[in-house]
């Protein structure tokens, strides 16, 4: 089996500090929009880097990147399954986040 064009880790529980200030789905949704991880595109390295932004950059010009269109579509869609649970297990619904890529 082929590796992937672009990898990075699932993310980690999400850390919600509790209280009143925001309920746990939204926290939790604007934590993976920020949420910082080593991806790797055709070898290059991005360490640290915010996976949802650098996906829609991707997304954006994959040529850019070395991509194809379905490469790109292919992490964007590991993101949204990953990061989907994530989004779930904290109370959030994993469509907020592909509405995100819509905008």
């Amino acid at each position: 089996m082929n590796r992937p064009a672009v990898t990075f880790p699932a993310p980690p529980r999400i850390p919600y500090p509790g209280g009143c200030v925001l309920e746990p789905g939204p926290y939790a949704l604007d934590d993976l929009l920020k949420w910082p991880a080593d991806v790797t595109v055709r070898d290059v390295l991005y360490p640290a880097t915010p996976v949802f932004p650098l996906l829609r950059a991707l997304l954006a010009n994959p040529e850019a990147h070395g991509l194809t269109r379905a490469e790109a579509e292919a992490a964007r869609d590991r993101f949204l399954t990953l990061a989907g649970q994530a989004l779930a297990a904290e109370g959030g619904d994993p469509q907020w986040l592909a509405r995100e890529f819509a905008r």
